[in-house]
């Protein structure tokens, strides 16, 4: 009997939780949250797992649940699990891969807290990433922001490639590894549907896929 794959989410807010496993079962998957502060090593948590799902809007390199989700990125890294990594996630993808992160202007949400309604911004997506080939299409598309810090070239992993940006100031939109299967990293947030066009669906629906692949190698 095949099960369907098991994804891990490891997430900072329980609102990035809820988004990203309605994402994962809308694409035939089955979301884990994995908490921050679980006792067995990150190798462990990721054991039953099939792929990993992270997403956040904090400092991935100062609070406690940043940490956890950084070291779960190593780790799926050095499984070549799939990933997905969103938002602080792809900060934390390029802080594992050796990069830092720096402050950026006019890229946070609209508010003073909590819950607050996205920025949006124009992007550039590079034909012929595996960004563009998973979603359908490269080129100009708008995107929601929800971060304050970010990465421009100077901070970027040499061990990862960009296949995205923003228009207004270059910040990089997009990461993928090429030493890996499927890694890709996102700072615009595709788990809010209401917010990005229809079709980055297809991330979920492609990170499930390359989880039963490695499902039914493992079997």
């Amino acid at each position: 009997m095949v099960h369907r794959p098991q994804i891990g989410i490891a997430a900072v807010s329980d609102v990035s939780v809820a988004l990203c496993a309605d994402a994962v079962r809308r694409a035939g998957g089955e979301a884990q949250s994995l908490p921050p502060g679980r006792s067995e090593s990150p190798q462990e948590t990721l054991r039953p797992l099939d792929a990993l799902l992270v997403c956040g809007e904090d400092d991935p390199s100062s609070a406690p649940a940043g940490a956890w989700a950084s070291e779960l990125v190593r780790a799926a890294l050095d499984r070549d699990v799939a990933l997905l990594a969103i938002g602080a996630g792809m900060q934390a993808l390029n802080l594992a891969s050796g990069g830092s992160v720096a402050e950026v202007s006019d890229h946070a949400p609209m508010g003073d807290g909590g819950d607050e309604a996205s920025s949006y911004h124009r992007i550039y997506i590079a034909p012929g990433s595996k960004l563009a080939a998973v979603v359908g299409s490269g080129g100009f598309v708008r995107v929601n922001s929800r971060h304050r810090l970010g990465i421009s070239e100077p901070q970027k992993s040499n061990r990862l490639m960009a296949s995205a940006y923003s228009l207004e100031d270059g910040v990089i939109e997009a990461l993928e590894s090429p030493e890996h299967d499927w890694v890709i990293g996102l700072q615009f947030h595709p788990e809010r549907r209401l917010e990005i066009p229809p079709h980055f669906d297809r991330l979920f629906n492609s990170l499930v896929e390359r989880a039963r692949a490695r499902q039914s190698n493992e079997s």
